[in-house]
């Protein structure tokens, strides 16, 4: 560790650390700045765990523990780790899976970096029993198979006008649309952090049930009745 905290310190970067203490966890993110004599703290996030389902745990250090004026690489991680965990607070009806082993299909449309830390997070993962599989679409494939679907750009959009009726948990950026963008969850950056919206007016036709938890970690539900 030694080593690595040199070569930060030498050419600047970010830097995390965390730890568990009996049923407190801390993060904390530093940022380096190159040629300055300490590091910056960025983001720190203490929290007591116990009694706390650790999948809303991970949801809540995702969106409290990142540094400010995050990069384009980092935002790309955050985004694929809450893809991952999205897929633990959703239930899909039988008919979507042919076997119980089944693979949970991701689909990525309109970003590639996106969908290359994707596959890196999802191996030898599972949800539910079904092992995590990341198929990359483009414009003019079907987005049926898939349980879901983040789309950006033009391609990503097509595929996602294409999902509605699906049985299939729609991700997108509320940056590429206004109020009519299309999504059952939308990433936002909110006090320069990315977070999440769930739009549950778009929930309703796909047979889908998103659970409370994560409603509840969800920085606006719209929606609801």
């Amino acid at each position: 560790m030694g080593s690595s905290w040199a070569a930060i310190l030498q050419r600047g970067g970010f830097r995390r650390v965390s730890f568990f203490q009996q049923n407190s966890y801390a993060a904390c993110i530093f940022h380096v700045l190159p040629g300055r004599t300490g590091p910056i703290v960025m983001a720190l996030a203490v929290r007591a765990v116990r009694c706390v389902h650790p999948l809303i745990l991970a949801l809540w250090l995702l969106a409290c523990a990142q540094p400010a004026q995050a990069d384009a690489r980092l935002e790309v991680q955050v985004k694929a780790a809450y893809l991952v965990k999205f897929a633990g607070f959703v239930d899909w009806p039988p008919s979507a899976f042919p076997r119980p082993d089944s693979p949970l299909l991701i689909g990525v449309a309109g970003n590639d970096a996106l969908a290359a830390q994707l596959e890196q997070v999802a191996t030898r993962r599972s949800v539910g029993g079904h092992p995590l599989a990341v198929r990359r679409l483009q414009r003019g494939d079907s987005p049926a198979g898939l349980h879901m679907l983040y789309g950006a750009g033009p391609d990503g959009a097509m595929l996602l006008a294409a999902a509605p009726g699906l049985p299939l948990l729609t991700v997108s950026d509320a940056a590429d649309g206004a109020a009519d963008a299309v999504g059952m969850i939308r990433f936002v950056v909110a006090e320069e952090r990315l977070r999440f919206e769930v739009a549950l007016g778009q929930v309703a036709p796909s047979r889908l049930r998103i659970s409370a938890r994560l409603l509840a970690a969800a920085l606006r539900v719209t929606g609801a009745s």
